[in-house]
């Protein structure tokens, strides 16, 4: 019998392999239950700043909002209130992904779907994806298999995970802003991480930037330091004034993805250009701490996961490799 996950799983492999069906770039990220509640979040806060002035929102909203989305975008229509603004939100949040380059995954649920993509004995209802995306089902199989009593999961245990939760959340960002450069969501996480002195000020200077010459948070952050590079930081503080505080920062996070992307270019072997690429994150995210720290320990586990994880797909594809496939970018 499948699983619920290989379901899931099966979903986004169907759109890696037809994505010329799904996008206009086969960069095209997938954006899961975090990242569609984050960019919801975001587009409500623009959505308020046009009515109230503020690019502020409410958790309560926030929570309210997504819950009617998914009814919405599932077909699963309740005697639910509509939420205030909704349209302009809705309108917002799907014209954030597109801008960013993602589709979230009631949208390649429904798309493999309708193009007859998935087998019979691998259907997912609606349903069963709302409750897999709001939670529900992971919480209703911790509760069947798991006792919650305070000695079974002690605080010590708990704080690891959060550790490594968030390990794994800095480091897939910077691999997922090295795939699709438009990935606004990856450079909220991991603009400041480390500290590089770009707070949250910064970061709503920059996303305002991009927002005035319609380019990506990235490419504006980008533009800005090539602008410094070729000729100085005079014609760049003209352009851009607000971000001239932050040269440094902004630099030192562009320096870091150029290198990432010269590995991806100089490497041909996907497994080495893999395991360097997670190797150069990992060293740049824990530098300057010391080796016992939790959070440099769970960027080391998430790194050999993920090596492993490289490893593993590359050797089952090896398997079927054909001649003309050889030297493929280690990007795809």
């Amino acid at each position: 019998m499948v699983s619920f996950q290989q379901k899931i799983l099966h979903v986004v492999k169907c759109f890696r392999r037809q994505w010329p069906l799904f996008s206009n770039s086969e960069r095209t990220t997938v954006c899961g239950a975090d990242c569609m509640l984050m960019a919801l979040q975001l587009s409500m806060a623009e959505v308020n700043k046009q009515y109230h002035g503020d690019f502020t929102v409410s958790l309560s909203d926030v929570l309210e909002t997504w819950n009617y989305l998914l009814h919405d975008k599932l077909g699963l229509y309740e005697n639910m209130k509509e939420p205030e603004n909704y349209a302009d939100v809705k309108k917002a949040y799907h014209a954030f992904l597109a801008r960013s380059n993602m589709l979230d995954l009631i949208d390649i649920y429904q798309k493999c779907y309708s193009l007859g993509l998935v087998a019979e004995d691998e259907t997912i209802s609606p349903v069963q994806l709302l409750e897999f995306i709001s939670g529900v089902m992971n919480a209703q199989e911790n509760n069947g298999s798991v006792l919650s009593t305070a000695t079974q999961i002690n605080r010590e245990g708990q704080e690891h995970m959060k550790v490594t939760i968030l390990a794994k959340k800095f480091v897939c960002s910077y691999l997922s802003l090295l795939v699709n450069s438009k990935d606004d969501l990856a450079v909220a996480h991991i603009l400041n991480v480390p500290d590089r002195g770009l707070g949250r000020e910064a970061f709503t200077n920059l996303k305002h930037a991009s927002q005035e010459r319609k380019m990506s948070i990235f490419l504006m952050a980008t533009s800005f330091i090539r602008t410094i590079e070729l000729g100085g930081t005079a014609s760049a503080s003209s352009l851009y004034d607000p971000l001239r505080a932050y040269v440094k920062g902004l630099s030192n996070f562009v320096n870091v993805i150029d290198k990432l992307q010269e590995i991806v270019g100089e490497i041909l072997n996907t497994r080495i250009a893999g395991g360097r690429i997670l190797s150069t994150v990992k060293m740049h995210l824990i530098k300057g701490r010391s080796s016992g720290d939790p959070f440099c320990q769970a960027v080391e586990e998430v790194v050999q996961d993920l090596d492993l994880k490289i490893k593993n797909i590359v050797n089952s594809q090896q398997e079927t490799l054909t001649a003309s496939t050889t030297g493929v970018s280690p990007a795809r």
